[in-house]
């Protein structure tokens, strides 16, 4: 008797199951997949102007595809075209409660494609550091590459922030979800 069916209240997933023939959909590798961040602070940053973040802390990097010594950024490999998810947080400074606003944008091929809200914290009694996160998917081709860029909105000693704990600073982690 072939089973062509199985429903989730038939099956006990605790059991284990020899198959003949093939399985295909079951699983998925997520490769590639990359985690870099800001391994120092990166000082300088102007008042209001789009800035390149400079990742050069590697976490992992399943696919060495992940250039994070000269262009800081993450380059679609050969044969790995597909849907891609990523998460990007930016972490500011400014000197004496000056930081007002962060941006942040990912931009593929040259060109924003996904972008952060607009935080005004011109009001706030505390405004020396911020972070600001955010998340999407893009459909990414053989070739593309994409890069994190990111504005601080102050008077004063700007910063985006790479010391410290691994998840509370400037990073950008990316993994294929489709292909």
């Amino acid at each position: 008797m072939a089973i062509d069916k199985i429903q989730s209240q038939s099956i006990n997933l605790a059991d284990n199951f020899a198959f003949t023939g093939t399985v295909t959909g079951a699983s998925g590798v997520n490769t590639p997949n990359f985690f870099v961040r800001l391994g120092t602070n990166q000082a300088g940053i102007s008042n209001e102007a789009w800035t390149k973040i400079s990742l050069a802390h590697e976490i992992y990097d399943s696919d060495n595809a992940f250039d994070s010594t000269t262009n800081y950024r993450f380059t679609v490999p050969s044969g790995k075209a597909g849907k891609y998810f990523f998460e990007f947080s930016i972490f500011g400074k400014a000197g004496d409660n000056d930081l007002n606003r962060i941006h942040c944008r990912l931009y593929k091929n040259g060109s924003t494609i996904l972008a952060g809200a607009e935080n005004d914290w011109t009001n706030q009694a505390f405004r020396n550091a911020q972070m600001y996160s955010s998340s999407g998917v893009i459909d990414l081709n053989v070739g593309d590459y994409i890069e994190l860029y990111g504005k601080l909105f102050h008077t004063d000693d700007g910063q985006f922030l790479g010391s410290g704990n691994t998840l509370a600073n400037t990073r950008l982690i990316g993994f294929r979800i489709l292909e």
